[in-house]
């Protein structure tokens, strides 16, 4: 995929992330919907695939899962070096790409965190207090389920393959009722998705 960009369209892309890092209410996964709606639908920067790659490998990897927003900047980079032939040093654009788009996410919302965090001990019997972090929940609960059902339907048979809806299930009850940890069920899935049995 090659796109070009300008200045200006550096700039966006970091305005845009400083924006979300501020509505990262339970980590920066539940701004994934946005980020999908920006980079792949409107911008046209990344793929489909691209994107749902980015996501699936930081999850996978072992550390912060923030990283798939240094990949999804590493792709806009490299995508957008594609123009520029080999003399654009494509790395070179990927670690601007991802620079960027890391600056953007942990630059303001950690200042904030930091700064409510203290506010937020100093005075954690106010009522306000109590209430604001009682409100958070189903706020932070509905960002993930628009990044599943985003991610869900990222394959667009997502949504009527009846294996995948049984697997989630699945998944689901096993991590409310036993001592599974969540890493093996995630290798399982891997193996059932490598073997095809999931298509």
């Amino acid at each position: 995929m090659s796109i070009t960009m300008g200045a200006i369209d550096w700039w966006a892309l970091l305005g845009h992330f400083l924006a979300l890092s501020l509505m990262a209410i339970g980590g920066a996964i539940t701004t994934a919907p946005d980020m999908h709606r920006y980079l792949v639908t409107e911008q046209h920067w990344i793929s489909e695939s691209q994107f749902t790659s980015s996501i699936a490998i930081a999850q996978a990897a072992p550390g912060p899962n923030v990283t798939f927003i240094a990949l999804l900047g590493w792709n806009v980079g490299i995508n957008s070096a594609q123009h520029l032939g080999a003399a654009g040093w494509p790395w070179a654009w990927g670690l601007m790409g991802a620079g960027i788009t890391m600056a953007g996410i942990l630059i303001p919302s950690t200042t904030l965190t930091f700064t409510a965090a203290r506010w937020g001990h100093q005075n954690r019997e106010l009522l306000a207090v109590r209430a604001f972090k009682a409100g958070m929940a189903p706020i932070v609960i509905a960002l993930l389920t628009a990044t599943g059902w985003i991610l869900a339907n990222s394959q667009g048979a997502a949504l009527g393959n009846w294996r995948l809806w049984l697997l989630s299930a699945t998944v689901a009850v096993l991590v409310l009722r036993t001592r599974i940890h969540l890493l093996w069920l995630i290798s399982a899935g891997g193996v059932l998705g490598w073997f095809g049995l999931l298509t």
